[in-house]
């Protein structure tokens, strides 16, 4: 089995191996300053040394750039096995379970295309890694459940903890163990269930608020882009849930970015959504006597996709409240779910219709594979990626801004002042796109112009010490020396020691001493 989705899976994602890095993979693929052992123990003790602290995901990037470089195909291949690893360690938990259709959810898994963003981005790394050790902790505990060693339920926690230390979502495990524990027995037990799971749902929460706290912090998910009221965050929750299940089911126009919905004041039509979903799960729990799966799948759904609900700020917010990579968890309960329903409709068939169902089911696995390949296409390259993104959402300025940031790579600067101005055209408040119109116009020597648009970019994110110190360099060149020496030093107590903010001080301190 583990062969086989190997071999699928390679065959699948085959387009995406010779990509190229994309978007922020250079922020994951570790920095020079962190390739030496220094830089390695940085990883662990300085929340700000790497784009999210994620100390196992960048340690094991560390290791990467220590085997390949900045050879890309070995990131690639990396997520591709790792991906696979998850897809058997799927079938391996659900065989344990007695659930039936372990070979089709772990097929599913592997080839569905809404997994493309997860497998094809190596910044994704951390959704398949944390992943196996996600469901490497959640085999190990029903291990430790049937015979209650210590040593196994060591193993366990420590794998739990290395799944903490590369993405948070892993805090969700202990809740989906007891969801799992009352669906195989029907009931909870205090000191059986609970007390063995009570220090992971410590760490777990302990987890989630540094997560939260540096996503709001360091990372910038807070301000208007994010002030939305507890009824609207509700409203937009039953939104996303229903989003996802329909790219699930009918995986049609994937999207790297996805439109950016409007919030508004939830009436009856925005809230909808929840009330289906609020009645989904009543009418789970109504008939749970019958049957626990319906609300048991319904619970591990909803908790594994909790923190991208709306409840909780994250920094994507700002270009989509929807990601496909947000559903790589979620989406475990929900399709192996979907493959035991195909596997006892099949046991209850007989001769030609069973034949034609397998058939059936066959190609379903067959077509999911080759969505798959198509999909994983697009991220061939940046250029490929973001081009497609905009044919699917036109008004994805993200895309226009990082068109823009390729185009000046290329010396194409006419059509990189296009794309930025048309990004800040689709959303006036870019700091991105106003901070490279900026950088545009530095350097053809358009000093005030430049001004003008960092400025703009500090009005709406004022502690952004790169924009600030190249205002303080449009303002030198301006002749604005008082103004200039203010960006710097300002800078500098932001973020103390950052070199550009040093080196264009020394510089001026050599003009004026001169």
């Amino acid at each position: 089995m583990a062969a086989l989705l190997v071999g699928a899976v390679l065959l699948a994602y085959a387009p995406a191996l010779s990509g190229a890095f994309l978007w922020d993979d250079d922020a994951h693929v570790t920095a020079p300053d962190l390739r030496s052992l220094g830089g390695l123990a940085r990883i662990w003790l300085d929340l700000e040394a790497t784009q999210q602290y994620y100390p196992l995901l960048h340690s094991a990037f560390w290791l990467e750039h220590r085997l390949w470089g900045d050879a890309a195909v070995g990131y690639h291949l990396a997520n591709v096995f790792l991906h696979a690893a998850v897809a058997w360690l799927l079938f391996v938990v659900l065989r344990r379970l007695a659930v039936p259709g372990a070979p089709l959810a772990a097929a599913v898994f592997a080839l569905h295309p809404v997994h493309v963003e997860s497998v094809a981005w190596i910044s994704e790394q951390k959704n398949t890694l944390s992943t196996v050790f996600y469901l490497g902790g959640l085999l190990t505990y029903l291990r430790f459940d049937e015979g209650r060693r210590r040593a196994g339920y060591a193993l366990a926690t420590a794998l739990f903890v290395l799944g903490l230390l590369t993405k948070t979502v892993v805090a969700t495990l202990p809740g989906a163990l007891l969801v799992v524990l009352w669906w195989r027995r029907g009931r909870l037990e205090a000191r059986r269930d609970m007390l063995p799971l009570a220090p992971w749902l410590a760490l777990g929460a302990g987890a989630g608020l540094l997560t939260a706290w540096i996503e709001r912090r360091l990372l910038g998910a807070e301000g208007a882009e994010f002030a939305f009221t507890f009824a609207e965050r509700c409203a937009l929750a039953g939104r996303v849930v229903w989003f996802y299940l329909g790219k699930l089911a009918w995986p049609a126009d994937l999207a790297f970015v996805y439109p950016r919905w409007t919030i508004a004041a939830p009436g009856w039509p925005q809230l909808l959504p929840l009330v289906a979903l609020l009645a989904v799960i009543a009418a789970s729990w109504v008939v749970r006597g019958r049957s626990r799966t319906p609300l048991c799948v319904s619970l591990l759904f909803l908790g594994a996709l909790f923190p991208a609900l709306g409840f909780v700020n994250v920094y994507p917010f700002v270009f989509s409240f929807v990601a496909d990579h947000f559903v790589y968890v979620p989406s475990l309960a929900v399709i192996a779910a979907a493959a035991a329903s195909a596997a006892l409709l099949r046991s209850r068939l007989r001769g030609p219709s069973r034949r034609a169902f397998e058939v059936g089911v066959a190609l379903l696995v067959a077509t999911l594979g080759v969505l798959t390949w198509r999909q994983s296409r697009a991220y061939r390259d940046p250029q490929t990626l973001y081009e497609e993104t905009l044919a699917r959402n036109p008004g994805c300025y993200l895309c226009l801004n990082n068109l823009g940031t390729l185009a000046v790579a290329d010396g194409r600067f006419d059509e990189a002042f296009d794309r930025f101005s048309q990004a800040l055209r689709l959303h006036p408040g870019s700091v991105e796109a106003h901070s490279n119109l900026g950088n545009l116009l530095l350097k053809s020597g358009s000093a005030a112009e430049a001004i003008e648009h960092y400025e703009a970019a500090l009005r709406i994110a004022p502690r952004n010490v790169a924009t600030r110190t190249n205002l303080g360099i449009a303002f030198f060149l301006a002749g604005r020396r008082a103004e200039a020496r203010e960006q710097y030093e300002t800078a500098l107590r932001i973020l103390p020691g950052y070199a550009p903010a040093e080196r264009s001080l020394d510089l001026l301190r050599g003009s004026e001493a001169r």
